[in-house]
């Protein structure tokens, strides 16, 4: 007899659920892949000496000179450590040692994403505070306004948004590493480019892909060109004309590809790769169903603060050393004021404070999660026992084969440690020494390091992208469709640059 009932269509799991399956992987890695360790340096600057922690625990104070790096095998300049320049614990060439196995089991695994969350907790209520002000945008007409304002500005030239937003985002990426703060834009420009006649993923590109082509590019960036070439003892300076061609030629690319796809959804949106998702998403970021307010002065005075914002952030994270701890301050007084402005009154305005702030809870927990991934890592001394991996494959290459291998060594390391100062303090006083080995400079395993992590960032669930789709409830198979093409052509490009710069 045939069945009455319809068959459920099978879809994609949501990010915790891919998040969740990368940390049984890594777990069950902790049974198979040897632990060990590397001996690490560290200058104390409230003794004024560096201090050497073992692989078994054992720290010892040595004095900070040039002489005990030299003796270290540490080539990097001691003025580098006492300034701080390197702050994180840089791992001892030639001290990996094998320890005994840590095995991460049930009970860590139900642990690791709690200790997660309270790792990025700082990131996560950054992530509400600016959901509690988006709320207040929202519901004040403010965003309704200054969304219809600039679609007029815009009409018949839209591609312009895909241009200058992907641009400006590279260039935080290159110098300072803009990356987590542009959560915060997501919610805000989605609307913008759907109303330009774009899909969601229009807008996560240009975001998104700006961000990782700058960090992957990075110039001037303190937490991965100045502390890898620190930790390599080099200056920043070694390779910079490279990475910075590098940057104008992958952002001119990836512009391109955005500006491709984005005009063949404008001209057919069943073309879109979420086409099934359109009337969900009008529903929830264009509020069709509204009616337009006017463009008030006290409108744009609010939405102006907002951006003005922005900028104080982008000037006390590439000047004064703020993190999120100063850069959630910021909101949250930026918040108070908008409160204000907003007219709502005192309790609506809470109250569409906490709903907005609600609304990114999701968000907040996904990144927590991710980060469970390093803990359970961590905690199973796999991360070194990788990295030792690494070094023993490449030894004694060809230059220009080593330099190559180099780039996949730190894809794959990439996805292990996203933390792009934590990789390169951990790997750049190990690998830095192989590329003299082979005769070529060392600001060849720099730029590796850079292509190589920058790569994986284009899809690694361990990062950021997943908490960037659970913003715009788009699924992972989605942007792995989107990106896969551009991906394959900026890693051939990449490929291309390095070999170059290992011979030029």
């Amino acid at each position: 007899m045939s069945s009455t009932g319809t068959k459920k269509k099978l879809s994609f799991p949501t990010a915790y659920t891919v998040l969740f399956i990368v940390l049984i992987l890594a777990a069950a890695l902790t049974h198979v892949v040897p632990a060990g360790k590397y001996s690490t340096l560290l200058f104390d600057e409230s003794v004024q000496a560096f201090v050497v922690t073992t692989p078994d625990g054992e720290t010892q104070e040595l004095e900070a000179t040039q002489s005990t790096l030299d003796q270290l095998g540490v080539q990097v300049d001691v003025e580098k450590f006492t300034d701080g320049s390197i702050y994180k614990p840089v791992a001892i060439p030639n001290t990996y040692q094998e320890l005994e196995s840590n095995p991460q089991g049930i009970m860590e695994l139900i642990k690791a994403p709690i200790e997660g969350v309270y790792e990025t907790i700082d990131i996560m209520i950054f992530v509400l505070i600016i959901g509690g002000i988006i709320g207040i945008l929202n519901n004040s007409g403010a965003f309704d306004a200054g969304f219809a304002s600039l679609s007029r500005l815009t009409k018949g030239k839209e591609y312009l948004l895909i241009i200058i937003v992907t641009f400006l985002i590279a260039l935080g990426g290159t110098t300072f590493g803009l990356a987590e703060e542009t959560i915060a834009l997501y919610p805000i420009l989605v609307p913008v480019f759907m109303v330009a006649g774009y899909d969601a993923i229009v807008c996560i590109a240009a975001l998104y892909m700006g961000s990782s082509i700058g960090t992957m590019f990075s110039t001037v960036n303190p937490f991965s060109s100045v502390i890898a070439s620190n930790a390599a003892g080099i200056s920043f300076m070694n390779g910079i004309a490279f990475r910075g061609a590098g940057l104008v030629i992958a952002t001119i690319i990836t512009i391109a590809y955005i500006i491709k796809y984005a005009e063949k959804v404008k001209k057919d949106p069943s073309k879109s790769l979420i086409f099934s998702q359109k009337a969900d998403l009008e529903k929830r970021f264009l509020h069709e169903n509204k009616e337009v307010p006017e463009f008030t002065v006290k409108r744009k005075l609010m939405l102006s603060i907002f951006a003005l914002s922005f900028a104080v952030m982008i000037w006390g994270v590439s000047t004064q050393g703020w993190w999120f701890l100063e850069m959630t301050a910021l909101f949250f007084v930026v918040g108070i004021i908008i409160c204000f402005l907003s007219g709502l009154g005192e309790k609506r305005a809470v109250s569409e404070f906490v709903t907005g702030a609600s609304e990114l809870v999701g968000v907040g927990l996904t990144i927590g999660v991710a980060r469970a991934v390093n803990i359970i890592m961590d905690n199973g001394l796999i991360s070194d026992s990788i990295l030792n991996g690494a070094t023993n494959v490449v030894g004694g290459m060809n230059g220009g084969i080593f330099a190559l291998i180099m780039l996949v060594v730190f894809l794959v390391l990439g996805f292990f440690i996203p933390s792009s100062s934590g990789l390169a303090v951990l790997s750049m006083p190990i690998m830095a020494p192989l590329a003299d080995t082979v005769g070529i400079p060392r600001e060849v395993i720099v730029s590796a390091y850079q292509y190589g992590q920058g790569l994986m960032a284009f899809i690694t669930p361990t990062g950021l992208i997943l908490v960037t789709l659970s913003m715009v409830d788009v699924t992972y198979d989605k942007w792995l469709k989107f990106i896969m093409p551009l991906m394959g052509i900026i890693a051939v490009f990449a490929a291309i640059m390095l070999y170059l710069q290992a011979f030029i």
